[in-house]
């Protein structure tokens, strides 16, 4: 029965892992959701320890905070105003009913958009659409990147039963 819980936290983990890229799938959370079903079917004693757990919450803590600040500070970086801000809000709220695509271009065009509804000038909303989008990359980077150190934790901590 161990060996069911440890490929099922396993499958859990990578599914967690590919929803780290994909934009509204929460997926540190998914990382995180299986390390805690590993060690409340299976107890402290065959699982992760506490601390373990704790610096897993963390980490999955950052993400949510560097997704919400990455876009934004892309976007400052290269010059947008208020004006581009809102739009790659209001792009990334549309983007939603565009499936995958739309959620990852919705900011970028919101952000132009709403630049030259400021008055940019075209060249200008183009830099703050580029900001958005590298911003926006940046956030998914640094999620895959956490999910990959959130299982290896996993992996360090629960040796394999197989």
């Amino acid at each position: 029965m161990e060996a069911f819980w440890w490929l099922f936290a396993i499958v859990l983990m990578a599914l967690g892992l590919i929803g780290t890229v994909i934009p509204i799938v929460p997926g540190t959370t998914i990382i995180l959701a299986a390390a805690v079903v590993h060690r409340v079917v299976l107890g402290a004693d065959r699982s992760l320890g506490m601390s373990a757990l704790i610096g897993m919450l963390v980490l999955t803590l950052v993400t949510y905070a560097i997704d919400a600040a990455a876009g934004y500070l892309g976007a400052k970086r290269f010059g947008a105003t208020k004006w581009g801000l809102i739009g790659g809000a209001a792009g990334a709220l549309l983007g939603l009913f565009f499936g995958l695509l739309g959620l990852f271009v919705g900011p970028v065009i919101g952000a132009i958009a709403g630049e030259l509804i400021g008055g940019k000038e075209v060249m200008k909303a183009g830099r703050a659409g580029w900001g958005t989008f590298l911003g926006g990359l940046a956030s998914v980077i640094a999620k895959l990147f956490i999910g990959l150190i959130m299982i290896v934790i996993f992996l360090m901590n629960v040796p394999s039963p197989l």
